[in-house]
């Protein structure tokens, strides 16, 4: 014998296992399922998004009969904090979770240039890559002084670079650029960090690991190219001076060769005079020829 038992639902129960799929900058992939297996007729589910920020709430409405739900919550802003609450149309027994998204990413090619009594930050736009982000919102720049262990706001600018004075000989010092913050603090980009050493260089440590290695190929490649050159043209001179001086030596060897004695005939110097340098040097009699003495 059998027995075929149909539990009643009980719609009081929260919805299971609440959780979150993904998170982006702006929406969120919530997931949960039903509070009893195989519904049969839709369920109507209220989600409510509280922002922890700005204090204000908003109510979604989800219907379906499906026992796993997934919804996208949009419309949500970077870095913020959310409270999401999942619970049946008849306001029973809800479930709950906390969302962080995603914050605005850090600005590009932070760069320091040193003037006489102060030094310039540099970066790229963040709305190049941030489609959310409006210039209008502007930077905060902070520094921390690692000598002091002190971390000083500096302030913010709309701009794409930052006047830093008053810096002081012989501290390193971190500067971090982000987009600003959003009601009192809580809603911040992500932070781009490069360290400045002063030590009376001028140069930022962040720099020399980044930047380092392409100015030195720039100074080092063309210094190459010149070396390689000057030596090309020292070779080409030093074999036209040997060719010289050997067609020189060939020519002079020819036009003291003699033919009877089959060999070059050369003067040592030392029989020349100061008077004779004029007179023709007699370099030998052939035996053909009568000798006149007078």
């Amino acid at each position: 014998d059998y027995v075929v038992v149909k539990m009643i639902p009980d719609n009081r129960l929260p919805p299971r296992h609440l959780h979150s799929v993904h998170t982006g900058k702006t929406f969120a992939v919530i997931k949960w399922e039903s509070p009893y297996d195989s519904p049969d007729q839709d369920m109507l589910y209220a989600v409510a998004v509280k922002d922890l920020v700005r204090k204000t709430d908003k109510i979604y409405k989800v219907k379906t009969r499906n026992s796993t739900v997934e919804y996208t919550i949009k419309k949500l802003e970077p870095g913020g904090k959310y409270h999401v609450i999942v619970q049946l149309g008849n306001m029973s027994k809800e479930s709950s979770m906390k969302i962080n998204t995603v914050p605005l990413s850090a600005p590009d090619a932070l760069k320091i240039i040193t003037e006489n009594d102060h030094i310039l930050l540099f970066w790229k736009s963040l709305a190049l890559k941030e489609s959310n982000f409006n210039e209008s919102r502007g930077y905060e720049i902070h520094m921390f002084d690692s000598l002091m262990n002190i971390t000083a706001y500096l302030g913010n600018t709309t701009e794409n670079f930052f006047k830093v004075s008053n810096l002081k000989i012989g501290h390193n010092y971190s500067f971090t650029v982000q987009a600003r913050c959003l009601y009192s603090g809580q809603m911040c980009g992500e932070p781009a960090t490069l360290l400045y050493d002063e030590l009376g260089t001028g140069e930022d440590a962040s720099a020399a690991k980044t930047g380092r290695s392409t100015d030195v190929a720039a100074i080092v490649v063309p210094v190459l190219f010149l070396l390689l050159v000057t030596l090309g043209i020292g070779f080409v001179v030093l074999y036209m001076r040997h060719r010289r001086l050997q067609n020189s030596f060939t020519a002079f060897a020819n036009s003291h060769y003699s033919s009877r004695l089959g060999s070059a005939i050369f003067s040592s110097g030392d029989d020349l005079g100061d008077e004779d340098d004029e007179a023709p040097m007699i370099t030998g009699f052939s035996d053909d020829v009568p000798m006149v003495i007078a």
